[in-house]
């Protein structure tokens, strides 16, 4: 389903958080803060993962010389049960809340919903986004950080890291949201938790083909299309579909992949980076930059997610993904 916003909401302010590790990523120098603990000095990773979340919003509060008052709604979602982090973080903020859970494909979805409050007349202010805190996700879906347990080369890292962005009123001086297509869920038959980016990637192909041909565009049309968290391989893979369909060698070079990118070549992060917080982070803080100082124009963001259980992988059930899109303007 492809929306077109005629309003064009614009994204007003953005901040992106993210934990000592992710010093490492060579997106470093866009972040707003690299923390110095994982766990933000808490007890538990959970209540350093609120603390992510709490902190990105005060941001964008500061940047956009606002309080918490004049925000009408706060959308996001993580991984961890029932959203846990986001819900404590929205007590904080104490403004309208939509708990929302798209997977990684979070970062995306969220703010597709801020647009859609923005262009009907009912926000003047929303916050939206996603977030991932790398312990506490290998605790639930794979294994304790403390158990050492080795990984395959198709693994990613989860980020530990949020990313928001504050949606308002179109203003010409900021990057706008033009139109947003919600992908299907999309299921191959994979299998393999530490294989994401294949898993993913079908539902990628599929949503940025939907959003062409419902738009009546080419991939030239865009300065990049930028998928999530696909991964060094589940970029290959994603490539390759487009290859097969017809698509010229030139115009592949137009696909980037925020996982792949993220820590560079660094051998020690397997296959790149994942979680909500991966595109999160880069989406609101290196991307929008780009808008900013005149290298881009258009771009087409791309969040994929795995909407698979603890629960789901234990009953052997396979891994079901979903891919949603927002096609980000100048002007």
């Amino acid at each position: 389903m492809v929306i077109v916003f005629h309003s064009k909401p614009s994204i007003l302010a953005a901040a992106a958080i993210v934990g000592p590790l992710e010093k490492r990523s060579v997106f470093h120098s866009y972040f707003d803060k690299v923390l110095t603990d994982e766990r933000s000095h808490k007890n538990t990773n959970e209540q350093g993962h609120v603390q992510l979340i709490s902190e990105a919003c005060q941001v964008i509060l500061k940047k956009s010389n606002l309080n918490n008052l004049d925000i009408d709604y706060f959308l996001g979602g993580d991984l961890i049960n029932q959203m846990t982090p986001t819900n404590f973080a929205a007590r904080e903020l104490a403004v309208s809340f939509i708990g929302l859970f798209s997977a990684c494909a979070t970062s995306v979805s969220s703010v597709i919903i801020a647009a859609l409050l923005t262009e009907l007349g009912a926000s003047e202010f929303a916050i939206a986004g996603a977030s991932s805190q790398h312990n506490a996700v290998e605790r639930q879906f794979r294994y304790p950080v403390a158990y050492g347990s080795q990984k395959p080369a198709t693994a990613q890292w989860t980020v530990t890291g949020a990313g928001f962005a504050l949606v308002g009123k179109h203003h010409d001086e900021f990057p706008s949201i033009e139109a947003a297509t919600i992908g299907k869920v999309v299921d191959f038959g994979a299998t393999d938790p530490f294989h994401m980016g294949g898993a993913m990637a079908p539902a990628a192909f599929e949503t940025i083909q939907a959003h062409l041909k419902k738009r009546g565009q080419k991939i030239q049309d865009y300065d990049v299309i930028m998928t999530g968290d696909l991964g060094k391989i589940g970029l290959k893979i994603l490539k390759a579909m487009f290859a097969q369909s017809g698509v010229a060698k030139e115009d592949l070079a137009r696909f980037r992949d925020a996982g792949a990118e993220y820590y560079g070549e660094d051998s020690a992060f397997q296959a790149g980076a994942s979680g909500p917080g991966c595109s999160a982070s880069v989406y609101f803080s290196y991307l929008l930059e780009q808008f900013k100082s005149g290298r881009y124009k258009k771009a087409l963001l791309v969040a994929t997610g795995a909407l698979l259980s603890p629960l789901s992988y234990q009953q052997g059930e396979t891994i079901p993904c979903t891919a949603h899109a927002i096609e980000i303007g100048m002007g």
